[in-house]
């Protein structure tokens, strides 16, 4: 970043080659010293999220009517004035009535019986695994890892074989829907390492009483570490870890609301307590502490996860998670949009409020516009570096049934308050020239 910002200035700069080279450096001194001093090492250079290829991954595009039947998924739609308008009046007519106040604070109360519920009926059959995370998520893996760049050009081959049929630039992945949480209480399981079973056993109130002794915490010896914040199954830790196997520096936290689903994911075969820690979390407890100090997390991954709170709480979530990472470090969301077809299709008298509402198995959705997740997101001090509406067709063939989908990405960096300052030197640098 620092290199970054003297590369522009030069440019900029109408010195004479003899007094850009003075300047190159003075500015390797300071490099130097800002990363030895800061540690901030590749964090700043290895996000690329504000960048967006011509042709992104998903790019079926419907150009043909008459030929919708011929897959079951279409990228990029763009809706007609009617198709909006109809999305409207369903949803108005399907928000006409409320649930019973009091059967909403039952669903707020008892969310985790509800999930725990969901997952002893489903355990890790429901959703799929999410393969598609890290060609729309590349920020999960180090930097110096070599199957980021294959990622990377495996995308691009998928970009230049696509890229003139693409009409829009928006940036849409293949991803299935998915429902996701958070959690309450920890506990352990067998094939715990050392680490994990000290931490465990540490006295609670102590916990709770200010940040643990570094060594203490899983994950401390790790250089990169990474937290997926309703975790489920693990249908996004197994494709992670299986990434990170050749990467033993990285770490993967792992939390949901549901302690059913945690065992699940540490039941698993490809579970590894050396390189993952597995937890039961409410994020919406201030004061319940994640196992690990704040500052600390390179990335935190929020998906299908936050339409699962009360939007009253949603601000404090986000707050919290800001505090968690490392300056540079991103939080990568994704989730519902607003007019889904998963909106669409609820019932009269299952909002529990505008845009939120409550499935019969008593888990809520929250459906978003871009804007909410721009403020929300900004308001935590996090800058936003992607933010965007992915749109679909979803076709059922066989019924030759049509559904809109809707999903809400973004990717949100927290500042590196010292590139300001830096920017700043570079500028008297270059006038003293």
């Amino acid at each position: 970043m620092i290199i970054a910002l003297c590369s522009l200035e030069l440019l900029n700069s109408s010195d004479p080659p003899s007094s850009a080279s003075q300047v190159l450096l003075r500015m390797n001194m300071i490099w130097r010293n800002s990363t030895s001093c800061l540690r901030l090492g590749k964090v700043p250079q290895r996000y690329q999220s504000g960048y967006h290829p011509v042709a992104p991954l998903g790019s079926r595009i419907l150009t043909d009517p008459a030929k919708v039947l011929e897959h079951n998924m279409w990228d990029h739609m763009r809706w007609s004035n009617e198709e909006e308008a109809a999305a409207r009046k369903k949803v108005k007519e399907n928000s006409a009535v409320r649930v019973l106040l009091e059967k909403q604070v039952k669903f707020e109360r008892e969310a985790s019986k509800y999930w725990d519920t969901f997952y002893k009926i489903h355990k890790n059959k429901f959703f799929k695994d999410r393969n598609w995370l890290l060609r729309e998520f590349p920020e999960i893996l180090p930097f110096d890892q070599k199957t980021e760049e294959k990622a990377r050009e495996s995308s691009w081959d998928h970009v230049k074989t696509s890229a003139t049929n693409c009409f829009s630039r928006m940036h849409c992945p293949t991803v299935p829907e998915e429902k996701s949480h958070y959690v309450k209480s920890s506990g352990s399981s067998e094939g715990q390492s050392k680490t994990e079973s000290d931490f465990s056993n540490l006295d609670s109130e102590k916990h709770k009483k200010g940040p643990m002794k570094t060594e203490l915490f899983p994950g401390s010896n790790a250089s990169f570490r990474i937290l997926e914040v309703g975790c489920g199954a693990g249908n996004s830790v197994f494709p992670i870890l299986n990434t990170l196997q050749n990467s033993p520096e990285s770490f993967l936290y792992c939390c949901d609301f549901a302690s059913g689903a945690v065992e699940l994911v540490k039941s698993h075969s490809s579970y590894r307590a050396a390189q993952c820690f597995a937890f039961v979390h409410d994020i919406c407890d201030d004061g319940l502490p994640y196992p690990f100090p704040d500052g600390i997390l390179d990335v935190i991954l929020l998906v299908f996860v936050l339409s699962s709170i009360h939007p009253d709480r949603m601000q404090d979530v986000v707050n919290r998670l800001s505090n968690l990472l490392k300056p540079g470090g991103m939080l990568l969301f994704r989730d519902y949009g607003r007019y889904d077809k998963t909106q669409l299709r609820f019932k009269k008298g299952h909002c529990l409020s505008e845009n939120f509402y409550v499935r019969g198995d008593g888990t809520r959705a929250y459906f978003f516009t871009k804007g909410e997740v721009h403020s929300m997101f900004c308001k935590a001090s996090l800058d936003e570096k992607q933010n965007l509406v992915d749109r679909r067709l979803q076709v059922n063939r066989k019924k030759q049934v049509k559904m809109h989908r809707v999903w809400v990405q973004g990717k949100f960096q927290k500042p590196l308050h010292q590139t300001q300052n830096t920017s700043n030197m570079v500028s008297t640098l270059l006038s003293q020239d």
